[in-house]
This record gives C-alpha cells, sequence and structure tokens, in this order.
C-alpha cells in the first residue's frame, strides 16, 4: 500500500474522504465501472460511453434544465477527449504537465489515495451532479437582483458622503501639519504669513479642488497612508506594505482618493470600500512576484523595427502598442506615462517594475525631443492604410498637462489632414483608412476627477469641432470605474462636463474578487448609467500569478454575465435611440439615466465580458477542457471571430488558460469577505463562454468610399 500511496498521492483526509464518498453513494454507476481488475483506461472509456449514451438521450430536450446539464456532460467529455496534452504551465517557465482530469478521482475511488485536493473534489461532486441532472438550472427572481445591488452602496449616498467629508478634514489636517512645518512647503500651497486658522481651513478646502494639491501631497510610504487612515491598518497589512516598499514597488495613492477609504465599519455596509480598498493595497501574491513580472500580452513585447508577436512593426518600444488592425495604442513622452495612483492589478505593472511608467511628477517634459517622436508616430498612422482608431493611454492620458494634450491633437489634426488629402488622389478600393474615432484612457474620472477642468474642456470642444471636419466621428473617454463607491459628486461632476462636451463616457472593469460579489457589478452598471458613463468591458484579470489574490474565476464571470447582467440586456428600439443620440453629440448625463428610467431597466448592459489572452486579442469564447489536481480550471480559447485580426494571426489557433485559483478557492475569499456562500452555487455549473456581440454603440462608423484590402507596417517573415 506504501508504494501505491507513494505512486499514486497520499491517504485522503477525512474532510475529503467524506466528499469522495458523496460522490460514490449519488452517482452509483461510478462504483458499478470502478471495479478491481478494471484499469483506468477502461474506466475512461466506461466514463465516456456512460455519458455519451445520457446525452443522447437528453439531446432533444429544450427546456433549461437539459442545456444546463449537457453543459456538464459535454464538460466531461471535453475532459476525457483532451486527455495526455500536454499543457504549458504559466506559472512555471518552460514546464509543461499532463492534462488527465479523472486520474485523481479514479484513485480515490480504488484505493482511497490521491494527489487530488479539496477543491478539486468539491469540483468534481458538483459536475456529476450537474451531469446527471441532480444540479437544477440557477432561477434568479429580479427580487434577487434588487437584493443584492441594496447591499452596495455608492460614493452618492448621503450616509457614505458624510463620512468621506469627515475622511477629507482629517486628511487636510495632517497636511496642515505638514505645511505649517515646512516639510511640504512649496508655493503655492503654501501658508502666507500672519493668516488665521479660519483662513487656513479656507485655504486648504479651496486647494482640494485643485488636481494638483492632491498630487503635491500624494502618500508614497506605508506609514504615512496609515497616518492618513487614521492607524486603521492593522498590523498583518503593514507587514505586507512595508515588505512591498522594500521590494521597490511604487507607493502612489493620491489624497482625494484615499478619502474614500473608510476607516471604521461604522456605516450599515460591511465592505463597502473593499473592491476599491483591494485594488490599491498590496497583496503578498504581487509582492512575491515583483520584479519577475512580464507583460501578459505577447505584442506588448516590442522592439522597433520588428514585428510584434501580432506581426506589427512599430517605430518605437515603448510609445506604440499594437493588436489590431484598425486600432493603435501610443504611450506620449510626457506625465502620460504616470498615474493618479497605482492599481493592484494594472496590465502594465512590468512598466512600473522596469521603471517605464513611474511617478516622477517633478521631472521636466521635453516638448521638443517628444515633438519629434510625436512627429514620427503621425507619419506611421498617416501611412497606414487599415488604421482608424487612436488610443492616447499611458499610464494615463489626462496625467498629461493641457498642452501636452493640446500639442497631441494638433497632431492628429494635421495628420488626419494630410491622410484625407491623399486619399482623393487614390482609386475607390486603393484608399487608405481614414481616423474614425479617438479615444483617451483615462482612469481620473474615478482617481482624480478634480483634473477634469474648464480648460480642458476648452481643449476637448475644441479639438472635436475641428476634428468633425476632418471626418471623426467618434470621441471617447475611456475610463474605468472598479467600484460604485468610486462614483461621488465629484467624479459625477466631471462626467457631466465631458458628456456636455460631446465626447462618450466609456467604462472598462476589471472583474476582481471584491468587485464580483453579487449585486456589485449590477450596482456599478445602474449607478454608471444614473452619472452618464457607458459599459464598455468587463475584463477578467489577466496576469500570472502577480494577480492570483484577485482573480475571480471565468465560472463567476459567466454566472455573472447569465444571471446579474442579463437584467440590463437592451432592446433594439433604446440601441438605436442611444447610437442615434450618440451620433448627435447628445448622449450626455441627462439623456442616458433618462433613457434608462424610461425603459423600466435597472441598469444599461452594454459591455462585454472579455479575456484578453495572452496570444493576440480579445475573446470570451471557451470550454474548460480540464482540471489540476489542486483544482484550477484549464480553459481553451478560441478568438473573436466577429472582428478582424492582423493578418499573420492563424484565427483556427487555440489559447490555453490555467486559471490562478480553484473555484472552491475563490469561493472561500467572497465568504470571508461575509458573502453567502450558498448563493454562489451554480458558479460551478459554468464550464464555457461566447464571446458578446459588440454593442452598435461602439461599432467604427463607415466610409463614403471603400477602402484598401492591403495591408502595411505587418512583419513579411511573420506571415510565414
Amino acid at each position: 500500500m506504501r508504494d501505491m500511496e507513494k505512486k499514486l498521492g497520499y491517504r485522503l483526509p477525512a474532510r475529503i474522504q467524506r466528499t469522495v464518498k458523496l460522490i460514490r453513494d449519488k452517482h452509483p454507476f461510478l462504483s458499478t465501472i470502478t471495479t478491481a481488475d478494471a484499469g483506468y483506461d477502461s474506466w475512461c472509456e466506461a466514463l465516456e460511453h456512460h455519458f455519451t449514451s445520457l446525452k443522447r438521450e437528453i439531446s432533444n430536450s429544450e427546456s433549461a434544465s437539459g442545456e444546463w446539464q449537457m453543459m456538464g456532460i459535454d464538460r466531461i467529455l471535453d475532459y476525457l477527449s483532451c486527455r495526455d496534452r500536454e499543457i504549458e504551465d504559466p506559472y512555471h517557465k518552460d514546464k509543461t504537465f499532463t492534462n488527465d482530469s479523472f486520474f485523481p478521482l479514479w484513485t480515490a475511488l480504488m484505493k482511497g489515495v490521491s494527489e487530488g485536493g479539496e477543491y478539486y473534489f468539491k469540483d468534481m461532486c458538483a459536475l456529476f451532479d450537474q451531469a446527471t441532472g441532480m444540479a437544477l438550472a440557477p432561477r434568479v427572481a429580479f427580487e434577487d437582483l434588487q437584493l443584492w445591488m441594496d447591499a452596495h452602496p455608492t460614493g452618492l449616498d448621503p450616509e457614505i458622503v458624510a463620512i468621506r467629508k469627515k475622511n477629507k478634514e482629517r486628511i487636510l489636517g495632517h497636511i496642515k501639519k505638514l505645511i505649517e512645518s515646512g516639510t511640504h512647503a512649496r508655493p503655492p500651497f503654501v501658508f502666507p504669513d500672519g493668516v488665521s486658522e479660519a483662513e487656513k481651513e479656507a485655504l486648504l478646502n479651496e486647494w482640494w479642488d485643485d488636481r494638483k494639491f492632491h498630487l503635491r501631497f500624494a502618500v508614497r510610504d506605508p506609514e504615512t497612508l496609515n497616518t492618513y487612515l487614521d492607524h486603521s491598518l492593522n498590523e498583518s497589512t503593514m507587514r505586507v506594505l512595508r515588505k512591498a516598499r522594500q521590494e521597490g514597488i511604487p507607493f502612489f495613492i493620491n489624497t482625494y482618493y484615499l478619502s474614500l477609504l473608510s476607516t471604521t465599519e461604522t456605516t450599515r455596509w460591511i465592505g463597502a470600500d473593499l473592491a476599491i480598498r483591494e485594488y490599491v493595497i498590496y497583496n503578498r501574491d504581487i509582492i512575491e512576484e515583483y520584479g519577475n513580472i512580464e507583460a501578459w500580452e505577447k505584442e506588448d513585447k516590442v522592439v522597433p523595427g520588428k514585428p510584434n508577436a501580432a506581426g506589427w512593426i512599430l517605430p518605437f518600444h515603448n510609445n506604440l502598442h499594437r493588436r489590431y488592425p484598425e486600432v493603435a495604442i501610443m504611450i506620449p513622452d510626457t506625465l502620460g506615462r504616470t498615474c493618479g495612483g497605482l492599481c493592484v492589478s494594472c496590465q502594465r505593472m512590468y512598466e512600473f517594475q522596469s521603471g517605464g511608467l513611474n511617478f516622477n511628477l517633478d521631472r521636466s517634459v521635453d516638448y521638443d525631443e517628444w515633438g519629434k517622436k510625436l512627429d514620427v508616430i503621425m507619419q506611421y498612422f498617416e501611412e497606414d492604410k487599415q488604421l482608424r482608431d487612436i488610443l492616447i493611454t499611458g499610464g494615463d492620458a489626462l496625467m498629461s498637462r493641457d498642452r501636452a494634450i493640446d500639442q497631441m491633437f494638433k497632431a492628429i489634426l494635421e495628420m488626419t489632414a494630410r491622410k484625407r488629402k491623399a486619399n482623393e488622389g487614390r482609386p475607390d478600393g486603393e484608399k487608405f483608412a481614414e481616423i474614425r474615432r479617438i479615444r483617451l484612457g483615462t482612469r481620473l474620472p474615478a482617481y482624480l476627477p478634480q483634473r477634469v477642468t474648464e480648460k480642458l474642456i476648452g481643449i476637448l470642444t475644441q479639438f472635436k469641432s475641428e476634428a468633425i471636419k476632418l471626418g471623426i466621428k467618434q470621441f471617447v473617454i475611456q475610463t474605468h470605474f472598479e467600484s460604485a463607491m468610486e462614483v461621488t459628486p465629484e467624479a459625477a461632476k466631471a462626467v457631466k462636463m465631458l458628456t456636455d462636451a460631446g465626447w462618450i463616457v466609456t467604462n472598462q472593469h476589471v472583474f476582481t474578487v471584491a468587485s464580483s460579489r453579487r449585486g456589485h457589478m449590477a450596482k456599478l452598471r445602474a449607478t454608471l448609467s444614473q452619472i452618464g458613463v457607458m459599459p464598455y468591458y468587463t475584463f477578467s484579470v489577466k496576469g500570472f500569478m502577480e494577480n492570483r489574490h484577485n482573480f475571480a474565476t471565468h465560472a463567476r464571470l459567466m454566472q455573472e454575465k447569465h444571471e446579474e447582467k442579463a437584467f440590463g440586456r437592451i432592446n433594439k428600439s433604446l440601441t438605436k435611440t442611444i447610437v442615434g443620440k450618440a451620433s448627435e453629440g447628445k448622449l450626455t448625463t441627462k439623456e442616458i439615466a433618462r433613457l434608462v428610467a424610461q425603459q423600466k431597466i435597472p441598469f444599461i448592459a452594454s459591455d462585454r465580458s472579455m479575456m484578453n489572452l495572452p496570444g493576440i486579442g480579445k475573446s470570451m469564447t471557451f470550454r474548460t477542457i480540464g482540471i489540476t489536481p489542486d483544482g484550477r480550471r484549464i480553459l481553451e480559447f478560441e478568438y473573436d471571430h466577429s472582428r478582424r485580426h492582423s493578418p499573420i494571426v492563424n484565427q483556427d489557433d487555440k489559447v490555453i488558460i490555467v486559471e490562478s485559483k480553484p473555484v472552491g478557492a475563490y469561493l472561500n475569499q467572497v465568504e470571508n469577505m461575509g458573502e453567502e456562500v450558498g448563493q454562489y452555487q451554480s458558479i460551478y455549473g459554468y464550464s464555457r463562454g461566447e464571446s458578446e456581440k459588440l454593442f452598435p454603440l461602439f461599432e467604427y462608423p463607415g466610409y463614403p468610399f471603400t477602402i484598401t484590402d492591403a495591408f502595411n507596417h505587418i512583419g513579411e517573415t511573420e506571415k510565414n
């Protein structure tokens, strides 16, 4: 027996033995096929025969329960058909493992020993319940959704506003002492000689509306953070933060955003700020991985003059990123290479790690030098045959000074005019794609809404006026609200100013554990509808082990899509109205809120659930093809065939994702956050996904001519 245990695994703990016994008792056919003289291969054949026959029996069923059961059966058959496949282990470089999902279960049934862990057997138990029809299809009523949403407050709720007013007063009290001591006494944030205490308080409140004030006094170390948070961080958290500082992870949280974090659980909402707290306060996973973090998207690894993973040849290694034919991402050499704070799950954490992105706000920008690079980039855009969408991001696009934004806008206008003029001499069918969309990627409406000033609005308004004359039709502020708790009166005001200027404000959400709690995303969508923001994407957390803590499994993302987001589906009439208002530049805060109320829906669910694959492209079309002995699911993704890809991308290829945590581990996390795990039990049944159609508002406007099918800026060697 000892040799068998060494070969097959370890003797099962009592709690796992109980789960194995439950599986055996509920599904007696497993005992029938698990005989002493049956080897593992013949056992798998018998299992396949059993569920293939069962699939035929229910294939004509049109009931929801039949579809639910079929999903479980298909997963079992996928597990079996993908046996012995070698899978690259993304968490251990240059290593592979054999995908053999049922071997741990077989050894447990046969000998009571196994390499499988507790989460593996819980997942298996739920799988057999689903595949045999014992687990019913989920039913969620609107009343359930409303209860879940009510559990999450917003930053507009009077009780929350009052708490944050006190937070603001406390933080200003600390800053007042710093200024008085001379530690941070730099113009313009200094007290004139002889001012009274009341005058000092008035100045501090006036400065609170200035974005530069919040950046000047931003927190850059754990001790200051704890001081500003009224010493509310426990010693365990402080040890983690000190270790983060020791490992060289940048610390930067601006004081406005810091005022959104609670110091005590004084409200009727427990853990209300958890989604934003866990987005800015580091965890052990990122600390352990920092220094070894790599770009998740392979195409973000750029060598000037050579094709990236998507085949695109780019002139600079850190100013342009490109994946799709229509889109180019521009990261300027301005203060746009900084942010209003460091998000723990940042997709460009590798750039902060290398210093390419940083929080050096005092450095001067060489506008002449950047202007020369900008000219090269504009020439690249002008010569490109397929480009129609420029996304200026960073870092954060709105961290750039007004002068820098104006400089980029003028360069884009001049380039667009030249490209349009050149097209006049090209025959139909050979014309180049012209610029149709300009986007600014920024988190500042949530992080630091004071950045949206009348001067900025003037620049945005002027640019749009001139750009429309050149055929540019879409103007988008692409922002990132993570929680309804970030939607404050200040944020609502900033969004209104942007939409009143005729820019559409869209939201990209990162689906973290804290933000994946029941009703949290629904409440965010509802609140965004209230202030005039259109949901655009809901992204699964990407990255390797550095983001394991915040990673919410794809099963939960699919559960949220079908059981919560479904209540915000939009009919064709409303869709047409939204697209029409946007084309007229009238998709304002007031108009979006009116349309939602008119349709009597809780929110607008215009966002697509997506995963940024470590190959090329976004997709949510996947099947679960395996599970590791510790319970982590193995997903096989297809490309999103609804959009164009680089001509070198083989869209028949598959991309394998090994999730960084089991479903059971995810459930433990949300339970520790105060959630009732029983409300999540259908999560185990979600094992496949399909990419949603793009909401028409986000489609590219057409041309009154036919553009060329040809590509350039593509590496020929990569095609072959």
